[in-house]
Formats: C-alpha cells, sequence, structure tokens
C-alpha cells in the first residue's frame, strides 16, 4: 500500500497505545506515510503553577517511548521526591502527583507559554520526543486558546462545578456527573494546521479514546466537526466500548451524564454524521446490522490491546475499513 497521511482525533491512553500500533503497521505496509495526531486539551489545567497538558503528554511520550509501560501514563522510571517535598509542606492538591522527570516538561511548557502559543510549545516539545518515530508524526493541539472540561456534581460541599481533572482522578468518577460541560469552547479556534490537516488528509481515524471528553472537546472546538464532515477522506472509528464496557477508565460514567448507552452503538450514534465506518469488539457483532443502517460501514474483531503485534493488527484493519470498506 502506498504512503497515506492519516489524521488522528485523539485522547490519552487508549488513543496512545492504538497510534503505536498505527505507525508500526504503517511503517512496514505503507511507506512514506505520514501521522498527524490532534491532541484534546480540553483536561489541560493548572497545578503548582505549572500548566500541565496530560492527553498531549500522554500521547507524546508513549509515540517517543517515553511513558510509564504499566500505567500507559507518566513517565517511565519516575521519582517523586518533589511531590513528597510539596506533601511535606502541606500544598495541595496531593491527588494528581507529578513526576520529577515529568515536572521537566511542565517547567519548560509554563515558561515558554509566557511568549508562545500552546502549539509551538508542543511542536518544540516534541522535538524531543517524535524525532525519530518510525512514520513521521506531528502533534497538534486541538486549540491554542483555553478550553476545560468542567463536571457539575453534588456532594457534601453541596451543587458545584468541579474540574474534570479532579472529577476523575481524586474522585474516581464516583460522584455521579449530573452535567459535562465544556467552558470556553465556543469561543476557541482550532489551533494553526487542525484544519488542513483534516482537509488534507487520506485517512481520519477516531482511535479508543473517552468519546465524551476526549473526541467530544475536539470536534466541539468551532470549525472542526464541520472540516471532518465535509472532508473527502473516509472516517473510521474504533469503538472504545466492549461489550457494554468502557476499555479502559470510566467512560461509562461519562455516557451516563450525557445520557448515552454505554455499548458500542451508541457510542457510534454520537457519531453519525462524522463517521463512514465503525469497528467493533467480537463480543458487539450483533450490532453491525443496526450499524449498517446507520449508514457506516463496520466490522468486527477482537479489539483488546494485548501487545504491538495485536494493536498493529486493530490498526490495519481499520484502515481496511477505511479503505476498502
Amino acid at each position: 500500500m502506498p504512503g497515506l497521511r492519516i489524521t488522528a482525533l485523539a485522547g490519552g491512553v487508549g488513543a496512545a497505545r492504538f497510534l503505536t500500533g498505527l505507525i508500526e503497521h504503517c511503517a512496514a505496509h505503507c511507506p512514506g506515510s505520514e501521522l498527524t495526531v490532534i491532541g484534546n486539551t480540553a483536561d489541560d489545567l493548572r497545578l503548582f503553577g505549572l500548566h500541565v497538558s496530560p492527553d498531549l503528554d500522554t500521547v507524546m511520550y508513549t509515540l517517543g517511548g517515553g511513558v510509564h509501560p504499566d500505567q500507559g501514563w507518566g513517565r517511565a522510571e519516575e521519582s517523586f521526591v518533589v511531590q513528597g517535598e510539596l506533601a511535606a509542606y502541606g500544598v495541595e492538591p496531593q491527588w494528581f502527583a507529578l513526576g520529577d522527570r515529568d515536572l521537566a516538561t511542565h517547567i519548560v511548557r509554563t515558561q515558554m507559554l509566557g511568549g508562545y502559543p500552546l502549539s509551538d510549545v508542543t511542536a518544540a516539545l516534541c522535538r524531543r520526543w517524535l524525532a525519530d518515530t518510525a512514520i513521521p508524526v506531528r502533534l497538534l493541539p486541538m486549540s491554542d486558546d483555553r478550553v476545560e472540561t468542567h463536571v457539575v456534581v453534588t456532594d457534601e460541599q453541596g451543587r458545584r462545578a468541579i474540574h474534570f481533572q479532579e472529577w476523575w482522578v481524586r474522585l474516581r468518577a464516583r460522584v455521579p456527573a449530573e452535567q459535562i460541560a465544556l467552558v470556553g469552547a465556543e469561543q476557541a479556534r482550532p489551533a494553526p494546521g487542525v484544519l488542513d490537516a483534516i482537509a488534507s488528509c487520506d485517512v481520519l481515524v477516531f482511535p479508543p479514546s473517552n468519546p465524551v471528553v476526549s473526541i467530544g472537546p475536539v470536534l466541539a472546538v468551532p470549525g472542526v466537526r464541520e472540516a471532518v464532515t465535509t472532508s473527502t477522506a473516509p472516517v473510521v472509528g474504533v469503538s472504545p466500548i466492549i461489550g457494554g464496557r468502557p476499555v479502559r477508565g470510566m467512560a461509562d460514567a461519562c455516557l451516563q451524564a450525557v445520557g448515552v448507552e454505554t455499548s458500542a452503538l451508541a457510542v457510534a450514534e454520537m457519531f453519525t454524521d462524522v463517521l463512514d465506518g465503525w469497528l467493533v469488539d467480537d463480543a458487539d457483532a450483533a450490532a453491525l446490522p443496526a450499524l449498517s443502517a446507520l449508514g457506516l460501514r463496520s466490522r468486527s474483531r477482537d479489539l483488546w490491546m494485548r501487545d504491538r503485534q495485536t494493536t498493529a493488527s486493530i490498526a490495519a484493519d481499520a484502515l481496511a475499513l477505511a479503505l476498502d470498506g
């Protein structure tokens, strides 16, 4: 297969792992391919005065070979001396731990953001991590503007809105989300290169990411969803739901908050205006006729990303669904 220009809309761990397989497959079978990743930044937050971009960093570390191999986020061979010292001073929050190696990234990002937009800062950071990938990879934030996912909850402090990361990491989504809101999304603009990457690609991929708080925010940036719907490239997604359960994390809690059933079919229905194809697990093969009725090309296969070989095979089937139907 000739080289492909692939654009992916990505969240964090699940997307990053899928993209490692996509890169491996393309390096072996589609020489000359290029990958542009448009990353979710609505999870971004400030901690200890530093700008932290969890999803961008997870993709960057994973594709650059520096991610913690077991947890799928943060740095490998990490230590937490600084976090321990902050705790000794009684500095909060302690529920979001930043490792010593990881801190260097956030310090550099925060310093550079004093004079440069996030897209330029991300490109500078990626020069260290993505220079030697098997195919060329470019990582773009969805926007240079501030967009934050907030969650409305009712707890011992009453009904209030908190940052998504507090709900996700500190509360582990155990307090039901009454509403999920994207603050600043309506005023945001796509980062430089985002719309061009969508318009000029040969294939557009939605990796297995949280549909509400990872893919949803990227599509919510004005102009992005329209660019996807008008693109001539086939758009294929990989289901993050297997047998009625999220592959990773608490995506079911997010889906419940927006009134969507936790199923591969229901998630596909969220994106029928932008998708052409939807790859589901064999456990959800019974949904194939309904997906076809929605006008989507679909196939089923084992979607558990157990190792690099399996992940590359999943990526190959996603591309085949997009290109061959």
